[in-house]
């Protein structure tokens, strides 16, 4: 007798959410980053059993418990630690760290660069706001100089971090950067950084509405939008403006701006290219006041994409090759060996 397999119905974003009341302040940019995160999780083919959501202090780190996946609510700047080891020990595992630029840049600094620089196959989303909203609006390793804060009253002295260039540093291979108000481009830079093999590290302008409003209204806002927002793709020139009427070009390797309405060609203007190192380390340095009269437009997308060896691959060979040297390892009998301390 023959047996009838039924597939199992396809996931939705609800099989995502959970029954935990969503508490972040009304009109906080985490809400969409989370609805964003739920509508694409559907379409990655990983079961919800082999999705890890990974959090460490911070507004955003609440994220664990509205996702219907396992998940946990680490350490203050610790969760890309924790991230670490459970790939090594799980590297079956699709791994999401959720993190602020507070809990990993400041605190948690250090933890970031070496999970890029080791290049574990997991996803980290930064969420950056430009201020410590949890401890009511203190100012962050990404504030702007003169920010005028609850703990900078006469305004910060500090020269903020920029988050990619750290992650150019860090050697990272994959960059991207989207915006919590602009959800297509969300959900495309998600899955983007999913289907990369590697540390995916995405860096998302998230509105704190309480603490630092509009920080960065002038390119999520239709008006000012297509001025001063740059969207990189992949072999096509970089154009913005309401009708596509300026560009960049390079001047050697100096960027310059280019206005197509007065005899610039777009066939003049820089081509994008997400291979490229060194065109990438001046495309994370378009970070001109937006203020400024001639600026750069700031640039949304995936700056820089390569491929090298994942840490817990190499883990898992070197483990091996040790092996298979030395034979499988025996507890017991290291323990009743004849290699023992002597303590006076």
């Amino acid at each position: 007798m023959s047996t009838v397999v039924t597939p199992p119905p396809a996931l939705t974003a609800k099989d995502f959410s959970t029954d935990q009341e969503v508490r972040w302040c009304p009109g906080c940019g985490d809400y969409s980053i989370l609805a964003q995160v739920q509508k694409v999780m559907p379409g990655i083919g990983i079961p919800r059993e082999n999705i890890v959501i990974i959090s460490g202090i911070g507004c955003s780190s609440r994220f664990p418990y509205y996702m219907n996946t396992y998940g946990m609510h680490s350490i203050h700047g610790r969760a890309t630690a924790i991230a670490s080891g459970l790939k090594a020990a799980r590297p079956e595992l699709s791994i999401w760290i959720v993190t602020g630029d507070g809990d990993g840049l400041s605190i948690g600094g250090n933890h970031t660069i070496h999970l890029l620089r080791r290049n574990f196959d997991v996803n980290l989303m930064l969420f950056n706001n430009q201020i410590y909203g949890l401890t009511k609006g203190q100012y962050s390793p990404t504030s702007e100089e003169h920010k005028i804060t609850k703990s900078t009253p006469f305004g910060s002295i500090d020269h903020p971090f920029n988050p990619l260039a750290l992650a150019m540093g860090a050697d990272a291979s994959f960059i991207a950067r989207s915006m919590d108000r602009d959800p297509k481009h969300l959900q495309e830079m998600l899955v983007r950084s999913h289907r990369h093999r590697g540390a995916s590290f995405l860096e998302i302008y998230q509105n704190c509405n309480i603490f630092n409003d509009g920080a960065f209204e002038i390119f999520t806002e239709k008006s000012s939008k297509p001025e001063h927002a740059l969207f990189l793709e992949q072999g096509k020139p970089l154009l913005f403006g309401p009708n596509k009427e300026k560009g960049i070009k390079l001047d050697g390797y100096r960027p310059v701006l280019a206005d197509l309405a007065n005899g610039a060609s777009a066939d003049d203007c820089w081509i994008h290219d997400e291979r490229d190192f060194f065109k990438a380390q001046l495309l994370v340095r378009l970070f001109d006041d937006p203020q400024r009269e001639g600026h750069f437009p700031r640039p949304f997308g995936v700056f820089y994409e390569t491929e090298r060896a994942c840490y817990e691959d190499s883990l898992r060979l070197q483990i091996e090759e040790a092996q298979a040297l030395k034979g499988m390892g025996d507890l017991d009998r290291i323990l009743s060996g004849s290699e023992v301390f002597e303590i006076a």
